[in-house]
Parts: structure tokens; sequence; C-alpha cells
């Protein structure tokens, strides 16, 4: 993901509104993930499959 400043981030719809939250964005190539709280700190990069799988890993019981 090459351009993540202009990246369009987007919280979960499921989002309690009290700013503990993970934004995504996807570019298709590149997955990212950052703390809503905090936009301009540390951004986690991934494959989008592996993103796929830690969330699937999440929600997993």
């Amino acid at each position: 993901m090459t351009n993540v400043p202009n990246a369009a981030w987007r919280k979960s719809a499921l989002s309690s509104g009290n700013g503990q939250c993970v934004e995504i964005a996807n570019d298709g190539h590149h997955a990212a993930a950052r703390d809503s709280k905090n936009p301009l700190g540390p951004i986690l990069i991934l494959a989008p499959t592996t993103l796929r799988t830690f969330l699937h890993h999440l929600r997993t019981p």
C-alpha cells in the first residue's frame, strides 16, 4: 500500500463509537490496520489473505 495517507479507512458497522476502534483500508494488494484514536500512529500492513485469516481467528471461539 504505497499511498497510505490517502487510503479509504473504514470502521466496523458494529463499532460502539467509544473511540476503541480499529480502522481497516484495503487497496486490493495490501490491507492496512490502524488505531482510530491515533490515525497518524503506526500502521500494520498485511496481505489481504493474512488479514482475513487473522480476523477469522478473532471471531472463532
